[in-house]
């Protein structure tokens, strides 16, 4: 944090001396604040570029936990004794937080860096990506392209890739202001990849296409797939590019109704990263449904419930193998007060690692959220979330997760947001047991209260 805060400070010492204006003149951007909700895509504005300026930010979120762990198994044969899921009390989570830093660099040009100064998954400071963002050619001769450069913008980067709009609406580490409840989406898509965005956005239309190199982690390092089985004869033994798109219309019909819809695309041939665990922030329902230690049918098998190396708990991941594919529809209303957010996720992949042979699992999700008092500085609403699909293309039948989700907030100012949700989940026809030992999730079930602050500028 120390070395964050000594680099921030340099920077602005050393634009102060070079730029005319310094601080915070940047061009095409969207706010952090309460100005800045349901702000989907990338967007064109009229400010003036008056030379080099930086930007500096940053989001805390805290939460308080009031949260329960339930399931049916009971009565366990020997040698499986004293398992239980964990007791969990009702306390703090760890606080939150992410910094950024930007920088105008010309005229229509300017670069993004996110830092997460401590998340579930790493306690300390590490970057979540960057990127440059292009929304004029002018570095290669004044108006080069103007008449295209006026709707379209290029982004570059290992950044947050815009698969659908719903991570427009979730909870990021510290930056909780976006989403009006506490919990994201059961199987929640986000990922950072290197790659380029070009997005084209004329009138009411938006579109994007973009690619990235299908990997989280970078490195160039050979790959060299795991040993071939009866059951797994084809594992990959290569990377493919991720292909994403996104095309929607988006029109604010007059002073009281909005209305939005898009389509998005995801699409990896040879995956390496995975769509749905691959936000290392982690889940915001600390420990619900881990497991104390216990005797299982090999011996002891250890507490789960480390909130770092068990960061997913109460989402799920389709665990899709070589490849996969989803599509997202995300409908959008807002008349008046009254806002309705939906979801459409149809997902398919490789039944598993090393088989090609296709599985599905579907999401739905929908929520609705009544905005009030001046500046719409209330909240009330509601969100119901449903995922089905089979684990393996053997098991006799689908599992079913689902989540009902209450919310109350108060914009205690543009910056400052307090929220307050129940929470109940509940998992069906997941099987008894896992490799001879208890499954957690057997007839599953979580509920409770959960309080949480946002501060964001």
């Amino acid at each position: 944090m120390k070395r964050i805060c000594l680099l921030a400070t340099a920077l602005l010492s050393m634009v102060a001396v070079n730029a005319q204006n310094t601080f915070g003149h940047i061009q095409n951007q969207i706010t952090r604040d309460q100005n800045g909700i349901n702000q989907f895509d990338v967007k064109k504005d009229s400010v003036e570029f008056k030379g080099i300026s930086v930007d500096l930010g940053a989001a805390f979120a805290l939460q308080f936990q009031g949260v329960k762990s339930y399931n049916d198994q009971k009565n366990l044969a020997a040698p499986i004794a004293n398992y239980r899921l964990n007791n969990l009390e009702n306390n703090f989570n760890l606080p939150t937080a992410n910094l950024t830093i930007g920088a105008q660099l010309f005229d229509g040009v300017r670069v993004n860096l996110d830092l997460y100064l401590a998340s579930r998954h790493h306690n300390e400071t590490w970057v979540k990506g960057g990127y440059l963002q292009i929304d004029k050619l002018d570095f290669i001769k004044k108006d080069f392209m103007s008449e295209i450069m006026k709707y379209a913008t290029i982004k570059i980067g290992q950044m947050e890739n815009n698969y659908g709009d719903a991570h427009f609406r979730r909870s990021d580490n510290g930056n909780a202001f976006a989403n009006p409840f506490i919990g994201n989406n059961i199987m929640d898509a986000f990922i950072t990849e290197m790659g380029a965005e070009v997005y084209y956005n004329r009138g009411s239309f938006v579109s994007m296409v973009g690619v990235t190199n299908s990997k989280l982690n970078q490195n160039v390092k050979e790959i060299i797939p795991g040993t071939s089985t009866a059951a797994a004869p084809d594992q990959n033994t290569t990377i493919s590019p991720t292909i994403l798109a996104k095309l929607g219309y988006d029109k604010q019909i007059d002073a009281d109704l909005r209305v939005r819809i898009s389509g998005s695309l995801f699409h990896t041939s040879n995956s390496s990263g995975n769509l749905y665990t691959s936000d290392r922030a982690g889940s915001r329902f600390y420990g619900v449904m881990s497991h104390a230690a216990y005797t299982g049918v090999s011996g002891a098998v250890a507490d789960n419930f480390d909130p770092a190396s068990n960061k997913d708990t109460g989402r799920f991941n389709p665990g899709y193998g070589n490849w996969a594919t989803s599509y997202m529809i995300n409908p959008f209303v807002k008349f008046k007060g009254i806002e309705f957010f939906g979801t459409l996720e149809f997902t398919s992949g490789g039944d598993a690692k090393g088989v090609d042979n296709t599985r599905t699992v579907n999401q739905y999700v929908g929520d609705l959220l009544y905005r009030f008092g001046k500046n719409e500085s209330f909240y009330i609403g509601a969100k119901y979330n449903v995922v089905n699909g089979k684990l393996r293309n053997a098991d006799a039948e689908a599992v079913t997760v689902n989540r009902f989700e209450t919310g109350l907030g108060w914009f205690m100012t543009k910056n400052i947001l307090a929220k307050a949700a129940y929470v109940n989940q509940s998992y069906k026809d997941f099987s008894q047991f896992t490799n001879g030992n208890p499954n957690d999730l057997f007839g599953g079930n979580f509920n409770g209260i959960m309080f949480e602050a946002v501060i964001s500028f």
